[in-house]
């Protein structure tokens, strides 16, 4: 009440008070999250289904669509370029922090004792040798943060962050990266979160290559589940984008050309990433 009484006593304030919100939401529309994306954000197929419902979160150095119904990210975007020359080796963070824009509240204890490891979607090590301590910390909010099982985390999954940041990157030059957790129907929860945190079947990645006049984009896709011993080769984990959207429920990179949209999407297309070199 005393917000509106002081606008009625000083109407003239309101039009720069409304002009900076527009301004501020058309620069964060407009600008800063597409900066984050490659060909459109992922949106979902169905408006109503709720499960793939979410609120886009922009970060340092990556774009989340995060899920307070699931307690999870249903996808999280960034960009991988080649490391520079000796990258700075920042000291990794304790603690997990909760998010202040989640409703949900999920906080690092949450996991605990759960049997489920908190695995990134953007990569630490990505985010901090790439973008700095700012974007390292806010990988470190469980907004960002998925149930995985150690066997996946701490080895397959880790491979494939490895992989793409010391092999894709450094072949192509700058990749842009989709990824984040497929649930089944009836998908589990964390039992020290009931409500909240629900635990997925499997994980997607998605890898793009920039489209120009001299080349064409490439794509490539793996969906990694949940029961991996850790030994596997990643070329075993191979699939489609039409494969990844039809088990997320999400379209990915609307805005390219149609033709170019259906055949990266339908098409596994190993060559350019010269497989034979990391799948082991």
């Amino acid at each position: 009440m005393a917000g509106f009484r002081f606008l009625q006593s000083y109407p003239r304030v309101i039009l720069p008070i409304l002009t900076l919100i527009f301004c501020g939401y058309g620069y964060e529309v407009l600008v800063a999250r597409p900066a984050l994306l490659y060909q459109g954000e992922p949106q979902a197929i169905s408006t109503f289904n709720t499960h793939t419902w979410f609120r886009t979160l922009r970060n340092n150095g990556f774009i989340v669509g995060y899920s307070d119904l699931r307690g999870n990210p249903l996808w999280v975007e960034y960009t991988l370029t080649p490391l520079p020359n000796n990258t700075e080796q920042l000291k990794r963070p304790s603690h997990f922090q909760t998010d202040w824009r989640a409703l949900n509240r999920v906080d690092h204890d949450d996991y605990t004792k759960s049997g489920f490891d908190r695995g990134h979607n953007a990569p630490n090590f990505a985010m901090s040798s790439l973008y700095g301590k700012y974007a390292q910390a806010d990988s470190f909010l469980m907004t960002n943060i998925s149930p995985q099982r150690p066997k996946l985390n701490q080895q397959v999954w880790k491979r494939l962050e490895e992989t793409e940041l010391s092999f894709f990157a450094r072949n192509f030059g700058k990749v842009w990266v989709i990824t984040g957790p497929i649930f089944s129907e009836n998908a589990e929860k964390l039992s020290s979160n009931l409500w909240h945190v629900d635990i997925p079947k499997a994980f997607y990645k998605i890898y793009v290559t920039e489209e120009s006049d001299s080349k064409p984009a490439f794509a490539l896709a793996f969906i990694v589940p949940q029961t991996v011993t850790g030994k596997e080769p990643l070329t075993q984990f191979i699939t489609t984008i039409d494969t990844v959207e039809a088990q997320t429920g999400l379209d990915f990179l609307s805005d390219f050309e149609d033709k170019t949209e259906k055949h990266l999407e339908g098409t596994i297309e190993t060559a350019p990433w010269n497989l034979n070199a990391v799948k082991k």
